[in-house]
Order: C-alpha cells, then sequence, then structure tokens
C-alpha cells in the first residue's frame, strides 16, 4: 500500500506571500509605474507614506526632547542641560518608536499579501500595483525639479521658495547655480529612496519590503537629523532611524548609480571616490554618479563638493538630470516585463506556479 507523503510544513514567510511566484511581483512593478505615470500621487487621504507621517510627527514629540535654549551654551554648561541619561532614554524611546511603526506596517502589508495569495495571479498583480504605487514616486519628484528651474526663470527668489518644497537645507542664501545644484542632488537622490529602493525590496519580500523601507526612510527624512530641528533635539531620538535607513539603502543606492551609468552607456570614472566626499555612506553614490555623466559640479556649501573641477550646472543640466532619471525608471519596468515573461513561461518555477 502506498504511503501517503506527510504534508509540508509551510514558513511564517511563505504564509506571510514572501516566497511565492514573482511574475505577479514583476507585473505589479510595471503596473505601479504606469499609474505614477499616468496618474501620479493618490489623495493625502488615502496616502499610505502620509499616514506614515502622521504616525512619525505624533511619536516625535514625544520622543524628542525640546532643543536647548542657547542661554545654556552661554553660560557654559555644556550644548544640552540633559546628559547622557537624558541621551540614553532619547535613543531608547526612538527605538522603541520605530520598532512600533515597523509592527504595524509588516502586520498591515502581511495581512494584505497573504490575501492576495487566494487570488488568480491576475487579479494579485493589479491590486499590488495598485497597493505598490504610493510606495514609489517618480513623476512628482521630476516635476517638483523641473519646477525649481522655470521658478528660476522667473526670479531667484522664487527658484528658492520651489526648491524649499524639496530640501530640509537653508536656501535663502543661495545663488542660482547652487539651487540648481540642490535640485539635481534631490532629483538624484531620491531617485533611489522613492523608485529604486521601494521596488528592490518590493522584488525581494513583496508588499511587506516595499512599506518597510518607505517606512524606515520616512523616518530618517523626519528623525535623522544631528542636533535641532523644529524646536527638538534629533541627535539620538533619531539615531537608530538614520542608521536603519543607511543599511537599508546601502545596496539600491549603489544599484541606482550602476542603472544611472547604464542609461547613459558610459561608466562614471571617479564614481567610488566621489561618492565617499559626501557624509551619506549612500546619498553620495546616485549623486556622484549624476554629476559626473552630466559633467557638472555638485555640492553643499561648506558640507561637500562633487566633480569640483567641473562647471556649474546650467539650466538644461536640470532638464538633463530629468531626462537621466526617467530613463532609469523606464529601465525598472523593461527589467520588471522582461521578468514577468521569463517567470510566465516557466524559467523560475522552483518560485512555484501560483501566486
Amino acid at each position: 500500500m502506498r504511503r501517503r507523503k506527510p504534508p509540508r510544513q509551510v514558513s511564517m514567510v511563505e504564509a506571510a506571500g514572501l516566497l511565492s511566484p514573482r511574475w505577479p511581483i514583476a507585473a505589479a512593478v510595471v503596473l505601479a509605474l504606469l499609474i505614477d505615470r499616468w496618474l501620479g500621487e493618490p489623495s493625502a487621504r488615502w496616502h499610505p507614506v502620509v499616514w506614515m507621517g502622521y504616525y512619525l510627527g505624533w511619536t516625535g514629540r514625544h520622543i524628542a526632547p525640546l532643543a536647548p535654549s542657547p542661554v545654556w551654551g552661554q553660560l557654559g554648561w555644556g550644548l544640552t542641560p540633559y546628559g547622557e541619561s537624558k541621551n540614553l532614554k532619547s535613543f531608547v524611546l526612538g527605538t522603541l518608536a520605530w520598532w512600533a511603526g515597523i509592527a504595524i506596517i509588516l502586520i498591515v502589508s502581511c495581512a494584505v499579501n497573504s490575501a492576495l495569495q487566494r487570488l488568480p495571479g491576475w487579479a494579485a498583480a493589479l491590486l499590488l500595483g495598485i497597493a505598490l504605487k504610493p510606495l514609489l514616486a517618480w513623476r512628482m519628484l521630476q516635476g517638483e525639479v523641473l519646477a525649481v528651474e522655470a521658478a528660476l526663470a522667473s526670479s531667484l527668489a522664487a527658484g528658492r521658495a520651489q526648491l524649499a518644497r524639496l530640501v530640509s537645507r537653508d536656501v535663502s542664501a543661495l545663488s542660482a547655480s547652487e539651487v540648481r545644484e540642490s535640485a539635481i542632488e534631490s532629483l538624484a537622490e531620491n531617485l533611489n529612496d522613492s523608485v529604486v529602493a521601494p521596488v528592490f525590496w518590493f522584488a525581494l519580500f513583496g508588499l511587506p519590503g516595499a512599506a518597510l523601507y518607505r517606512f524606515a526612510n520616512t523616518a530618517d527624512a523626519m528623525w535623522g537629523y544631528r542636533g535641532e530641528r523644529g524646536g527638538r533635539d534629533w541627535t539620538w531620538a533619531g539615531k537608530w532611524a538614520a542608521r536603519a535607513d543607511d543599511v537599508l539603502s546601502w545596496v539600491p543606492a549603489r544599484i541606482t548609480a550602476l542603472l544611472l551609468a547604464l542609461t547613459a552607456g558610459r561608466w562614471p570614472c571617479g564614481l567610488m571616490t566621489q561618492a565617499r566626499r559626501t557624509p551619506s555612506p549612500n546619498s553620495g553614490w546616485p549623486m556622484a554618479a549624476m554629476a559626473l555623466l552630466l559633467g557638472v559640479r555638485l555640492g553643499k556649501p561648506g558640507v561637500y563638493t562633487l566633480n569640483a573641477s567641473a562647471r556649474e550646472p546650467a539650466g538644461v543640466d536640470v532638464q538633463r538630470s530629468a531626462a537621466a532619471g526617467a530613463r532609469v525608471v523606464l529601465m525598472l519596468a523593461g527589467i520588471a516585463a522582461l521578468a514577468g515573461v521569463l517567470m510566465t513561461c516557466g524559467l523560475f518555477d522552483s518560485f512555484g506556479n501560483r501566486f
């Protein structure tokens, strides 16, 4: 008598849908990029990144201490009145708040991923694409950067005001060329943060991967400061968020630089040397690649300069940077489409045959 095989144990990862067949994942990437191109961002009321921001803003008011008054420094009592115990408390609270947010994100996204497993592949791909779209944003980024150059054509003050929508640095004293440098840098850095990295983590771990990354990146944007911002001291409260984003962005940032080179058809010589000039271990890679490929100088006054021997960027270079980013997004869509076709043809059967 033939013995039946015992039922295979299903791991928690498989139950969450993280090791399911990948062709709906590939199709969802293409669909999400198409939705982004056609429709742009959803309403703030329905935007998950906006919800993340609400959570981070609310918890941030409870974890970060008020910034010390300048009077403390004038009295010679040091840079902070809090001491090591207060610093440790801020760090612990910031870390716990970060992990609490991650837990919420993973519970919701894994539940959605698991529910989509029960649907036919085409339906899962459609709904995954719709769910992924708010976690990436190229059309808005490109539009905001091009709007900086359009505003500069009106006046320097208008260009600075438009740039302030993109960057956290002080723009009040920037020249026209420095405004353009900041706009190009922002596009290069956010090409990774808002497109390549979410797609990378989505490809690896589905919706939970993309959602986790966007939360970590948003937390870094809101908490990851050295010193005072918004009247609060983030030196220790935002340290975990900053380091977590560094880890999660490490590989995607270098992939972004590689994609910029591939779409340009040439390698930016000196990329590694230039990328290391920035304080960030990651943002320097896409920014340096963009500077070298465009043949322009980029930098933050008093902090770093990339491709220092090159010329200042002109208005056309802002448009060239936007076109370079668009080529990267198009390549991502092409790679995802090709992967989806190959998976549909059964070349990756090790992932299984149903989503």
